[in-house]
């Protein structure tokens, strides 16, 4: 297993990465609240934590991951009354969603994606528990909430000063409660929304309590890895850090704590309940997923990133197609000719360079994740390529091989540099060159009419060309 370091939120260290029980890695992402479609920034926490994992499996460790998703509460609640809907249904709809925005994203590493509502036994047992220590009391109407004075270290990770916080602000005023800070883990039934039976009366789970429970079944009182976006820290980390140590006498709940940075949109947060937000779904299919993943992953994840609608996603279009540029080449010739290809040999030199290459992408990922950096080696391979003078068609199966080396790396860590299925149909391989061959002969003659017959007929097909001083290039619009 390769040994790496990571960026700790509680200690707020990079520290070197020692799991539980190698080479196993249980990890825990705060997963989506469906209540309304996937906006860009749920994208950006879920394929960094994507390449986390992508990275740890290559590098030997064998990775649990668990993405929870919060199926009720209050959002979905009032978002379904709006729209005179279930919630449960509106949510099921919704992360359907979100499950094809990831599909298409290329994020399948999840091994579990756990329902709040069915841990419900689970989440009562916690309440119970809990409550016989003495950390939790039962309200007049029968919601049950954690008394935060109890718990000494509440604000750790945040830095937050607990005693200092105006009510109203950062914490709920509620006369059920003791004092303000407390927060609910229970919560009584409201007459026409969903319930179950338990020992203080009907009602539903609190927020926090929902994901304790799950990592208390799922991996342990004690695990590797809890991630998420951070807007998460305060109060639902901290909740659950109160709630779990508070019910299993386990300390540290997690021995590491990652979180993204922020998408903001104008230098705002972009927040669904505020409604800044850019659709996943519709970026995707705009700009393509491989483009959206290099967006993301060309800043370091703890960084905030600031999008701008109509120019980002153009500008990363731009950027990436000039990375990929040699990849897609590479996947084109071997698809027309097979891995066998005939032709020239790679000097020796540049095969080695790109061994190194690939040995020193995973020495950068090992520190701290720095996609950033990563991306700026790949570009510097495509720089090397370019300026070396190797004709990429004239090379044989090997050197095409060798020089693809980094790029498999891109597409094996990273998820870029993935072809759209389309691409991989030795008929398109085919076929478009032949186009281009009929298109190139029209213009010759000076027929452009049918030069842009022929160029509106792929575009129509999905193939967007570029004309180019050394030919024309093609690619399908919605390569990922």
């Amino acid at each position: 297993m390769r040994p790496f370091r990571v960026y700790d939120s509680m200690t707020r260290q990079v520290r070197r990465f020692a799991p539980i029980a190698p080479p196993r890695v249980g990890l825990y992402v705060c997963g989506l609240t469906p209540y309304a479609p996937a906006h860009i920034g749920h994208g950006r926490t879920f394929v960094v934590f994507d390449v986390v994992v992508r990275a740890l499996r290559r590098w030997g460790y064998r990775v649990f991951y668990v993405q929870n998703v919060t199926n009720l509460d209050d959002k979905l609640i009032a978002r379904a009354a709006a729209e005179e809907d279930d919630p449960l249904e509106l949510a099921q709809r919704h992360f359907a969603g979100y499950l094809r925005s990831m599909d298409r994203l290329g994020v399948r590493s999840v091994n579990y994606y756990p329902f709040a509502t069915d841990y419900v036994p689970e989440i009562l047992a916690q309440v119970r528990e809990l409550i016989d220590r003495k950390v939790a009391y039962v309200a007049r109407d029968g919601s049950v909430y954690f008394e935060v004075a109890k718990f000494p270290r509440f604000g750790a990770l945040s830095g937050q000063n607990v005693s200092a916080l105006q009510p109203g602000a950062r914490v709920e005023v509620d006369e059920r409660k003791r004092s303000p800070e407390d927060f609910v883990i229970w919560k009584a039934a409201t007459p026409g929304e969903p319930s179950w039976e338990s020992p203080w009366g009907p009602g539903r789970p609190g927020w926090h309590i929902e994901d304790t429970a799950m990592t208390g079944r799922l991996l342990g009182a004690r695990y590797d890895l809890h991630g998420a976006g951070l807007d998460l820290i305060f109060p639902h980390h901290e909740a659950e850090i109160a709630i779990s140590e508070s019910a299993t006498g386990e300390v540290p709940m997690v021995n590491y704590w990652m979180h993204s940075g922020f998408v903001t949109m104008t230098g705002e947060k972009m927040s669904k309940s505020i409604g800044n937000v850019a659709s996943l779904e519709e970026s995707i299919d705009e700009y393509g997923a491989g483009v959206l993943r290099f967006y993301y992953l060309n800043a370091h994840y703890r960084s905030p990133v600031d999008f701008e609608p109509g120019k980002s996603l153009a500008e990363a279009r731009e950027a990436y197609r000039r990375l990929a540029g040699p990849s897609d080449r590479i996947a084109d010739l071997v698809e027309r000719d097979g891995p066998e290809r005939s032709g020239d040999p790679l000097p020796p030199e540049l095969a080695a360079a790109a061994d190194e290459l690939v040995d020193r992408l995973d020495a950068t990922l090992a520190e701290d994740f720095n996609t950033r950096e990563a991306i700026a080696l790949l570009f510097g391979w495509t720089r090397r390529v370019g300026e070396a003078g190797v004709a990429l068609d004239h090379l044989n199966g090997e050197g095409l091989e060798a020089i693809a080396a980094p790029y498999d790396w891109g597409r094996e860590v990273l998820g870029l540099f993935e072809r759209a299925p389309a691409t991989r149909s030795g008929a398109w391989a085919t076929v478009v060159p032949l186009l281009l061959e009929a298109r190139a002969r029209a213009r010759t003659r000076g027929d452009y009419a049918e030069a842009d017959r022929i160029r509106d007929q792929l575009t129509a097909a999905g193939v967007r060309l570029e004309d180019r001083a050394d030919g024309t290039r093609w690619e399908f619009a919605d390569t990922g």
